[in-house]
């Protein structure tokens, strides 16, 4: 379930690593975010994929997934909706 415009606003379990992860995404939007300007090829942008990402992951997946979804953001990468992958149980 997603809002337009901010960060994912579904269900997820508060752990210590994703109240890290989280805040440390927000950090980022909050603080460097204005400087780099809305230049983001996908959407989600990057940091509201990490954000997700986190919140349905948990810190270790959600930075790879991040990690990797910031490695496509190259000249040559696809642009387009890019949503976080499901949970798979």
């Amino acid at each position: 379930m997603r809002r337009a415009g901010r960060n994912y606003v579904g269900l997820w379990p508060k752990t210590p690593g994703r109240l890290l992860g989280i805040g440390a995404v927000r950090l980022y939007q909050l603080t460097l975010s204005p400087l780099v300007g809305g230049h983001c090829r996908h959407v989600p942008t990057c940091s509201e994929y990490a954000y997700e990402a986190v919140a349905v992951h948990g810190l270790l997946k959600g930075a790879v997934l991040a990690g990797r979804r910031v490695a496509r953001c190259g000249p040559f990468g696809k642009a387009g909706h890019d949503p976080v992958p499901p949970r798979t149980p």
